[in-house]
């Protein structure tokens, strides 16, 4: 099947009681047993759901794997990850990430003597030059949050597949519409399922995808072990949203494509980050792992100072200004102080993200509307 065909019909099967096309939610903590160990493939909904299991069949089916497994959140599913670790075990992670990854790995993880060595990893040479006999994990994201910064994913994997490390990349600002790095080499790939696949802002969840029965094994046990599962009715939610996501990904590109360009001629904005312009340092990686460029874009305006970005953030009306990304609304944010304010101020300057950076999601609405609001807030 091609993508868009993928998108509509994965996971989804007809109620076998009811011939519902849509799947059910299964609003139930447990289920009842002919005889103890005798049932019907479910046993108590930590462990498995109906409606989760149709998730996560979807998840494996939309980024080309085998497997999928469902979390409360993208960073339960992250912490799942870094739960297969040891101490003294070393993670090599992308220096230009989503703060909530780096205060998960620096203010929980790191206290168990799990050790992170933080990389450009858009440098290939960087993270061969970070590997060590302890490097048991590469945590990569491409394009990052929020400089849009790519990364080589199968390059990376080879690096990682010489040293016996995993490769897991967090793919939540591509979607699987644009980008599937299971197909590159990845060994998991992770979603902020609250983003571009849910797609409407009304659900928290996270997932992870692999094709190695074993880790899938190893996985579904700290899953069930430690709890953090979505209820019913948020994977229903997600199902939906996977069903629209080739058409909203389409009206993402088309828009961030013309937003990215009016804001590259603005004569207010010093700089535009987009892979998808030709001169950008990724764009030739970009280009050849990706299905189109997105629309996550960041910029910094020629007049940066406090008082300058705070109005600008606060003077739209379409943009909203919100944390997260990838619903249907178009959303604006100061990373600074908003997604990114657990990174120490000299960390994130040192990595590039400036107190005046400012992000955009780019909504499904009329192109020439988000322009004009723009135009407005930025005068």
């Amino acid at each position: 099947m091609k993508l868009a065909t993928k998108l509509i019909h994965a996971g989804a099967e007809p109620d076998p009681s009811t011939g519902a096309i849509m799947t059910p939610i299964y609003q139930t903590s447990t289920y009842v047993q002919q005889a103890p160990g005798v049932n019907k493939g479910y046993e108590y909904a930590r462990s498995q759901n109906p409606t989760r299991k149709a998730l996560e069949d979807a998840y494996a089916i939309i980024e080309n794997g085998k497997f999928g497994l469902a979390f409360s959140s993208g960073v339960a599913a992250t912490d799942s990850v870094i739960k297969l670790l040891n101490p003294g075990d070393e993670v090599i992670a992308a220096s230009d990430m989503y703060g909530g990854s780096y205060r998960l790995f620096t203010k929980v993880w790191e206290r168990y003597n799990i050790k992170f060595i933080y990389v450009d990893t858009s440098n290939v040479e960087n993270v061969k030059a970070a590997v060590t006999p302890n490097t048991k994990l590469i945590w990569i994201e491409t394009p990052t949050n929020p400089l849009m910064n790519i990364t080589d994913i199968e390059a990376i994997a080879a690096i990682s597949k010489k040293a016996g490390a995993l490769l897991c990349v967090d793919n939540t600002f591509a979607s699987p519409y644009l980008q599937n790095p299971l197909d590159l080499g990845a060994d998991i790939v992770m979603h902020s399922a609250t983003k571009y696949l849910g797609g409407h802002s009304d659900v928290i969840q996270g997932c992870l995808m692999m094709n190695d029965a074993a880790l899938r094994e190893k996985l579904y046990f700290i899953q069930k072990s430690c709890g953090a599962v979505p209820g019913p009715q948020d994977c229903f939610l997600v199902l939906r949203g996977i069903k629209t996501l080739g058409v909203r990904m389409k009206a993402h590109c088309e828009n961030g494509e013309k937003i990215a360009h009016w804001l590259r001629n603005n004569k207010k904005v010093a700089k535009v980050y987009w892979p998808g312009f030709e001169d950008s340092a990724g764009y030739a990686i970009a280009k050849k792992q990706m299905n189109g460029f997105g629309g996550m874009i960041s910029f910094e305006l020629k007049n940066d100072s406090d008082a300058e970005v705070k109005r600008v953030l606060s003077a739209t009306h379409l943009f909203s200004l919100a944390e997260s990304l990838g619903g249907v609304e178009s959303l604006i944010n100061h990373p600074a102080s908003m997604t990114h304010a657990s990174i120490p101020r000299e960390e994130r300057i040192k990595n590039g993200l400036s107190d005046g950076l400012i992000r955009l999601s780019v909504g499904i609405e009329d192109a020439d509307d988000l322009i004009e609001d723009l135009n407005k807030a930025i005068g």
